[in-house]
């Protein structure tokens, strides 16, 4: 499996995490300050080509009933906008509870973004490879 870039948006800020060479574990990278669309893509397109990954992977953050929403719409709008400036090729994934479990982790007042992007990443990879409840061992993030 190549390496994965896994991208949390957010209105304020953007989480973003990369796997290991392996493309197996997961692990917070950076925080980007949103700017405006197609600035994070150009920002995201970089990352993507110094990090030599062959995916990247944009957190969709569905509804409890699985539906898109204004916030997903947001995702599906920065998807479009990667597309015009990447050559690699892109994929959304359900985000559901990754920030909340990324919070738990994490020091008090710190963003939490690049690991709720690892939590993203890991629950995409883990479903890949058919490796259940993996999280809390097999994860990179940074542990509080």
């Amino acid at each position: 499996m190549p390496r994965i870039l896994g991208i949390d948006p957010g209105e304020a800020r953007i989480g973003v995490a990369v796997t290991d060479p392996t493309g197996s574990i997961a692990k917070p990278l950076t925080v980007i300050s949103h700017s405006s669309r197609a600035a994070d893509a150009a920002k995201i397109c970089d990352l993507a080509d110094q990090q030599g990954v062959g995916l990247i992977l944009v957190g969709l953050p569905l509804d409890s009933e699985g539906r898109v929403g204004p916030q997903a719409r947001r995702s599906l709008r920065l998807v479009e906008a990667l597309k015009s400036v990447c050559s690699v090729p892109i994929e959304t994934w359900d985000e559901s509870g990754t920030t909340q479990r990324a919070r738990k982790g994490g020091k008090r007042g710190e963003p939490a973004d690049d690991r709720a992007a690892a939590f993203l990443l890991q629950d995409y990879v883990d479903s890949k490879t058919g490796w259940e409840g993996a999280n809390s061992t097999r994860l990179g993030a940074k542990q509080g």
